[in-house]
């Protein structure tokens, strides 16, 4: 069989490391699969790996995750959360030299030793074919990679109006064969800039799949919601939290599952006791895809309160609860997702009382709850991974 390896950054828990072990798992029936990823987080990967797709960590678990920490603090210039959770117990201690020592090396495992060492990987690599899925790997790829192996370039993120950003990435293509974006609406806008630029990487739509679609869906029937993703900036889960506020103050049978962790853990948490909802919030931190599952099994609605979204496989999921969902068009992600008024709604200009608004209403609308769960469940469907590979073969078999 043929050899794919896809770059991966880590294998622990978010939408593009799902996507990227959703798609390995898909493929090895076709291909001799292997994940390379840099950093290891944690001894097993946050997604189950079918056994017969090889996985090589270059960096080791025991400085990972502080490296982990260090990236989504430090490259977002967050200085004062930095020294809060990464730096204050030295200065209590006055371990300076540890200090020094401790950050040196995570910060050159960040910068020097991931590039070095996935440059070397590629080098050595001898793949049919090569999934990137980092601006960094693309580049590196491009530059390092043999010359007979076709190069693939996948972007998960969206530019979200960051023209610096989107420009990076289409110089990052200028070596690569294929760029593969998850959404139409990104498809071409690249395949522009592409053209542009004249480069001759051809541009394909390919979204992200449900590796699994429950047998049974939720029953729609509590007034349980839910949310699924990290605690971070992008995500917006503090509004979340005042969208339910808003919304337990017309009904207060409201509960809320809130499932991740992230830098703004101890902010969503001190606005849950802030607004006394102790006892209608639960922050579940990571959970196994097995446990959201029940979760979303006994939720009503879903709600996502991203400032921006790329694809939302979160959303997916929940559809595949045959769950109506609720999101800010704020997210490009969702907008791709949700037919408003059809299987959720897409609220304007990130309005908190519309939203709650929303929930309520769908809450006392027995017919209209269930009528958009359908639908809801009939979309997802069409992104089963048995569909969504055989995009993926068309694009491996040029």
């Amino acid at each position: 069989m043929k050899k794919v390896s896809i770059l991966a950054l880590h294998l622990g828990y978010g939408g593009i490391e799902k996507s990227i072990v959703s798609l390995a798992n898909s493929l090895c029936d076709c291909y001799d699969v292997k994940i390379i990823s840099i950093y290891k987080l944690q001894e097993e990967s946050a997604f189950k790996i079918d056994k017969r797709v090889n996985v090589q960590y270059l960096i080791n678990s025991d400085i990972a995750e502080r490296v982990k920490l260090y990236k989504e603090l430090f490259f977002q210039i967050k200085w004062i959360e930095l020294f809060k959770e990464v730096w204050k117990d030295y200065f209590k201690k006055l371990k300076i030299l540890s200090f020094l020592k401790d950050t040196f090396y995570g910060l050159k495992v960040m910068l020097i030793d991931r590039k070095r060492k996935m440059i070397k990987a590629i080098k050595k690599n001898d793949a049919d074919i090569i999934v990137s899925t980092r601006v960094m790997f693309n580049t590196w790829t491009g530059k390092y990679a043999s010359k007979k192996c076709l190069k693939i370039a996948w972007e998960h993120n969206h530019h979200h109006g960051n023209m610096e950003y989107a420009a990076s990435l289409v110089k990052s293509c200028k070596k690569m064969d294929t760029l593969v974006l998850v959404s139409e609406s990104l498809r071409m806008f690249y395949k522009k800039q592409m053209k542009d630029a004249n480069y001759k990487c051809k541009c394909v739509c390919i979204p992200n799949s449900l590796e699994f679609i429950p047998k049974k869906t939720s029953l729609l029937n509590s007034c349980h919601l839910i949310s699924v993703g990290r605690f971070s900036r992008e995500k917006g889960m503090p509004d979340l939290i005042d969208v339910f506020y808003k919304a337990y103050q017309k009904n207060h049978d409201l509960f809320l599952d809130l499932v991740g962790d992230g830098t703004q853990k101890n902010m969503i948490v001190d606005k849950i006791y802030e607004y006394g909802l102790e006892k209608h919030v639960k922050v579940h931190g990571y959970l196994t895809q097995d446990k959201i599952q029940k979760l979303l099994n006994k939720a009503s609605i879903y709600l996502m309160t991203s400032y921006t979204e790329s694809f939302g496989i979160v959303l997916l999921e929940a559809m595949s609860n045959g769950l109506p969902c609720i999101a800010y068009s704020s997210a490009e992600g969702a907008c791709e997702l949700i037919e408003n008024g059809k299987d959720g709604f897409l609220i304007e200009d990130r309005d908190s009382d519309k939203m709650a608004s929303r929930i309520i209403q769908l809450l006392e609308d027995d017919d209209a709850r269930m009528e958009l769960g359908k639908n809801a469940r009939e979309k997802s469907l069409n992104y089963a991974s048995a569909s969504i590979k055989s995009k993926w073969l068309k694009v491996l078999k040029p």
